[in-house]
């Protein structure tokens, strides 16, 4: 892995553990995988963190069935489900494979360089 990319995904990966949608699962792998960095564990750390950004990031289908169910709007409420709904419609029709809130943005960044890392 060059330089550049552990960077970008340092980068990715801060952001990741900010991001208000992160699950606590991801964040801990985040957190697991700065600290294994340039370290004896750091491959055996990097995989797992993969496995967990993997499991993590949401489908646009999943967001979709998500957003639009009763479970949805528990979660959300009423009004930012049926928002998050038609978004989630419209960024599919533009080609969006995954949701796009900042966790699931980082975790793609993330993954898109899952080559280079693993």
């Amino acid at each position: 892995m060059t330089q550049e990319t552990l960077d970008f995904v340092k980068e990715k990966t801060v952001a990741l553990i900010a991001a208000h949608s992160c699950s606590a699962e991801a964040k801990a792998a985040a957190e697991k995988w700065l600290a294994a960095v340039g370290t004896a564990k750091e491959a055996e750390v990097t995989k797992a963190y993969i496995a967990e950004l993997e499991a993590d990031i949401m489908p646009i289908d999943g967001l979709i069935a998500f957003a639009g169910s009763e479970a949805g709007v528990g979660v959300f409420g009423a009004e930012l489900a049926k928002n998050i709904l038609a978004h989630a419609k419209e960024i599919k029709a533009a080609g969006a494979a995954y949701c796009d809130c900042p966790a699931c943005a980082a975790c793609k960044a993330i993954l898109d360089k899952k080559a280079e890392l693993l």
